[in-house]
């Protein structure tokens, strides 16, 4: 193995294009290459930022080089000289590739929207990245599971968590495409209770009691999850927002400062200069959390876009062997300016 990590990313999507910008920003990594069966302006743009480009099909090439997209050589001539893929393929997609990354010896690391079936193992880096360390293949869970996780386990860490139940109310679909899907004018409950984010993130964490409702609301931008949590003890609310404050991706927001909606942290993502205003933390509002004795009530926004970033930076290093947890966390989160509050 080369002294930087060689990476390529399958799939130039929301989640692919993110990961590929994180990836070209660590000391410790190189992106060899993006590769996508696409060629409007999704792929074109990361030629144009000097992204070296393959083709994921052969049946993609002519589509691709009609509209002058510089192919650089096939997935398969990409693979060659990488050490690491991330598949950011859709749903379902990712699975079919499996196999394929296997044959060129390629440590791979897959979505949420893949089941935990595929790799056998679910990542969330600071609850279970070490045994991710040399495998194969790894499955960074979704945004929702993502954030489950860290909020859930911050308190488990505090020896605070006895049981927790949350609704999840999910944005209908990705700004990108939101003129050709979604809903409109109404809110859409899963079809079973639970839904499979508390499942999902059993899988990481085994033994979080976790049940969670979910429904899909007509809106583009962000999830709000909303927790009712009964304490091992009774406890004070400094000390809840305390276990908070030390789990990292975490940030402290509040109604006094005039963030008050999803909308609010994503405008102040984009005033604090985030690139495509990304916010790879979980904003939990301070000033909204409430203890009474035993039970704990919070809610928090969580970037569908942009939270599993930095996730998918230290499962690379976790399958590559070439940082531990802390010091992989720690690295990621510097390099991409992630905080603990975001104004204060």
């Amino acid at each position: 193995m080369t002294e930087k990590v060689r990476v390529a990313v399958n799939g130039y999507g929301v989640i692919g294009k993110r990961v590929a910008d994180a990836v070209r920003l660590q000391p410790d990594m190189e992106l060899v290459g993006v590769s996508d069966v696409v060629s409007d302006y999704r792929i074109q743009t990361a030629v144009s930022l000097g992204i070296p480009v393959f083709s994921s099909s052969d049946d993609a090439v002519a589509g691709m080089s009609a509209v002058g997209i510089p192919l650089v050589g096939s997935l398969h001539e990409l693979l060659h000289g990488v050490d690491v893929v991330v598949d950011c393929t859709p749903a379902g997609i990712g699975a079919a590739n499996l196999d394929h990354y296997r044959e060129h010896g390629v440590k791979a690391i897959f979505q949420g929207g893949e089941k935990h079936a595929l790799t056998g193992h679910s990542f969330v880096a600071h609850a279970n990245f070490d045994s991710a360390i040399s495998r194969d293949a790894t499955r960074v869970v979704s945004c929702n599971t993502t954030a489950t996780v860290r909020t859930l386990t911050a308190l488990k860490d505090a020896n605070l968590l006895k049981k927790a139940r949350g609704v999840l109310i999910r944005r209908a679909t990705d700004p990108w495409e939101s003129d050709h899907s979604g809903i409109m004018n109404t809110l859409v409950p899963e079809a079973s209770i639970p839904s499979h984010q508390g499942p999902d993130a059993q899988t990481v964490v085994p033994d979080l009691d976790v049940i969670t409702i979910a429904a899909k609301g007509s809106h583009t931008q962000n999830h709000a999850h909303f927790w009712t949590v009964e304490l091992t003890r009774a406890a004070e609310r400094d000390e809840v927002l305390d276990a908070f404050r030390a789990m990292p991706r975490i940030a402290l927001v509040r109604r006094s400062d005039g963030i008050v909606a999803l909308n609010s942290t994503i405008e102040l993502m984009r005033d604090l200069g985030r690139p495509r205003g990304d916010m790879y933390e979980v904003a939990l509002w301070e000033d909204i959390l409430k203890v009474e004795g035993k039970e704990l009530f919070f809610t928090y926004s969580v970037d569908n876009q942009a939270v599993v970033i930095p996730e998918n930076v230290d499962a690379i290093r976790a399958l590559t062997t070439t940082s531990t947890a802390g010091g992989s966390i720690q690295l990621t989160d510097k390099i991409l300016k992630v905080r603990h509050d975001f104004l204060k």
